[in-house]
């Protein structure tokens, strides 16, 4: 991810020729205060990221940060302050509330599917629901919420699912052309691939040739089934309509990985608010 690039394209469908709204009434180069607070609790995110964002459009800008990425917040705290000049404070004011709200909404979300199964093995992992061209910040506020991240896209792992399977003609057919694919292009990538049935597994076992089984819907019964299966040869995930009231269901299987697309795409914003001191 290059954080330079995406800010000067963020700011450069904001600003366009100007931001005319300072420019008409605050004097070039006068200096000024901002904080940036906190209106609710949650897992703070994007500390990071909005720092980056101010130094690249003033190098010399000052901030101090109280808080930091991942760090546990309450409604009223103070995340950090920033002197610069006024109009780099506005500038960069919406960019990076956009950025650290839609962050840290995320990271609290994850946070809170993380803590109610603290107490089972398995792991909480994103998927690639994510919003295009802001995936990166996306799966960053997962990891700071305590999640992990699944694949980062379709180029570093092999992920067979349904519509490869079918398309293909057949499980084991997919495997080893996968395999072979793998071979003959020097790459060395983890290979998933999609269980529908409690069949489909069997079948998966007993051909080989992957590391990583997801039981794609299956309910937590034919997932302690399928682990009868599986016999801790490979790695196996449960996906699919997976929620924070059916999610401790799913963990007390003992299945490694759950992995959950909601934690991103039905996360809502952090309540975030960047004020000037006078």
């Amino acid at each position: 991810m290059d954080l330079k690039q995406f800010v000067a394209l963020a700011l450069e469908e904001d600003i366009k020729d100007g931001d005319h709204s300072s420019l008409a009434c605050i004097p070039a180069g006068e200096m000024g205060k901002a904080v940036l607070k906190i209106k609710e609790n949650g897992i703070i995110a994007g500390i990071e990221v909005a720092v980056e964002i101010f130094k690249t459009i003033e190098p010399k800008a000052i901030l101090t940060c109280y808080k930091q990425d991942g760090e546990k917040v309450q409604k009223g705290d103070t995340a950090f302050d920033v002197i610069a000049s006024v109009h780099t404070i506005l500038k960069a004011e919406r960019l990076v509330l956009n950025i650290m709200q839609r962050m840290s909404g995320i990271a609290s979300l994850t946070n809170t599917y993380v803590e109610k199964i603290a107490v089972f093995n398995s792991k909480l992992y994103d998927t690639r629901k994510t919003t295009p061209l802001f995936r990166w910040f996306e799966k960053r506020a997962v990891v700071l919420g305590g999640g992990y991240n699944h694949r980062m896209g379709l180029y570093d792992m092999v992920m067979l699912k349904d519509n490869h399977i079918d398309y293909c003609g057949g499980i084991e057919k997919a495997i080893d052309q996968t395999n072979e694919y793998l071979t003959k292009n020097q790459l060395k990538l983890p290979i998933e691939i999609e269980a529908r049935t409690i069949d489909d597994v069997k079948r998966i076992v007993a051909h080989g040739g992957i590391q990583r089984i997801m039981f794609d819907n299956f309910t937590p019964a034919q997932i302690e089934e399928s682990l009868l299966h599986t016999k801790g040869q490979f790695e196996t995930e449960a996906s699919g309509g997976i929620t924070l009231e059916t999610i401790e269901f799913f963990a007390a299987t003992g299945v490694d990985i759950i992995s959950a697309g909601a934690i991103i795409h039905h996360a809502v914003s952090m309540d975030l608010s960047l004020k000037a001191v006078k």
